[in-house]
């Protein structure tokens, strides 16, 4: 039997791929998975070996290359047949470690830039490292038709390289997990006290300026003067930005706040809403977008690459320029109005995800990939 590695740190897309793959491919392969200790738990019940490395989602230059010697001595021992990278630290380690160790197949996955809304030379030494994870890896894969049009442009994937695995997404959305529950709307808005007459705006992403967490805090001091109604529902582990911070932007309207620290269950908080919103300066795909979409919560997001294949504009949710704080407002306004708008927007963002962005069919052309690959290095 074939034996693939996983190699990921675990944040809630990787959560969600890892756990969706490693169903379909415990089923023909041999399937390890790799990933740093604090977020193991995640992982819990897969079918698959589990090894713990302290990989670190920060740059920490002795621990990394501790862990580039532990993975080179792993991937020589096990003689594994694909290596699988997923976010941008392992796939610099394990791609390197694969080459080194002679491992035939290495794949790594790009879902999104962190060096996109950098300048100077952190945009450049951040690239770099992106070059070198290409050049490591023999197979290329991201999330989003124009996120590899964007690498393309920007010099790191040569033109005609990488692959999509069908209209983009690394796991797509699953109809059974994401879908309308009227009882679990009703129970998630008692639980965070908010009726079901108000209009819950629900952001689900770490909350970060990246996230355009500022900006959404920004907008909702003007759309809560304006609507009493407008309730902000943030799900998210902080990070460069503390919930205390968004509370004090948001001043007399703190108490239309409500925060949920983490969730493994965004499906519910998805549930209750009425308006999702991704205010990003930079992603992949934007997968909790199609999440929403399939739950029939329709979306107000930014124009950027990866979020302009995961909404279709004035379909099934609004698109605004990064950073356009009265863009983002009018947007979510206009929403927040129009019930009947929502409803459209939302039914039609659930077509579409079940049509275009199915898990299995996701997974089935992941799986047909490895079996060209591990067929291909057999003949």
């Amino acid at each position: 039997m074939k034996k693939i590695c996983y190699v990921a740190t675990i944040p809630a897309v990787v959560h969600a791929f890892l756990r969706g793959h490693i169903r379909a491919a415990a089923e023909k392969y041999d399937v390890t998975v790799v990933c740093n200790n604090a977020d193991a738990h995640l992982l819990d019940g897969i079918n698959a070996r589990l090894i713990l490395l302290p990989i670190e989602r920060k740059a920490s230059p002795w621990r990394d290359l501790m862990v580039l010697i532990q993975l080179m001595i792993l991937f020589r021992r096990e003689r594994f047949d694909l290596v699988h990278s997923i976010m941008p630290k392992t796939g610099l380690l394990s791609m390197l470690a694969a080459w080194a160790a002679g491992v035939p197949n290495r794949m790594h996955i790009f879902t999104g830039q962190v060096w996109a809304t950098k300048q100077g030379w952190k945009r450049g030494s951040l690239k770099m490292f992106d070059r070198l994870i290409v050049l490591f890896a023999n197979q290329i894969l991201m999330d989003s038709p124009s996120q590899r049009d964007f690498l393309v442009s920007e010099g790191i994937l040569p033109q005609g390289n990488g692959i999509v695995i069908g209209h983009g997404s690394i796991c797509g959305v699953d109809a059974d997990q994401f879908h309308p529950d009227a009882q679990v709307r009703e129970k998630v808005r008692r639980e965070l006290d908010v009726s079901l007459e108000q209009t819950i705006v629900l952001f689900l992403g770490r909350l970060n300026r990246d996230k355009g967490i500022l900006d959404l805090a920004a907008a909702f001091v003007e759309i809560a003067s304006k609507r009493t109604d407008a309730v902000l529902v943030l799900v998210g582990a902080e990070e460069d930005i503390s919930f205390a911070y968004v509370q004090a932007i948001c001043g007399a309207y703190g108490d239309r706040l409500r925060r949920v620290s983490f969730t493994t269950n965004p499906e519910r908080y998805m549930a209750a809403a009425d308006i999702f919103c991704l205010p990003s300066y930079r992603e992949g795909f934007g997968q909790v977008i199609i999440e929403a979409g399939a739950t029939e919560v329709p979306t107000v997001a930014t124009c950027i690459y990866g979020v302009t294949d995961a909404v279709e504009d004035r379909k099934t949710g609004l698109l605004f320029s990064a950073g356009d704080v009265a863009g983002l407002t009018q947007s979510l306004l206009k929403l927040i109005d129009d019930r009947s708008l929502r409803h459209e927007m939302g039914t039609a963002a659930r077509a579409r995800a079940l049509e275009l962005f199915p898990s299995h069919k996701i997974s089935e052309g992941m799986l047909a990939l490895y079996g060209q690959l591990l067929t291909k290095r057999c003949d």
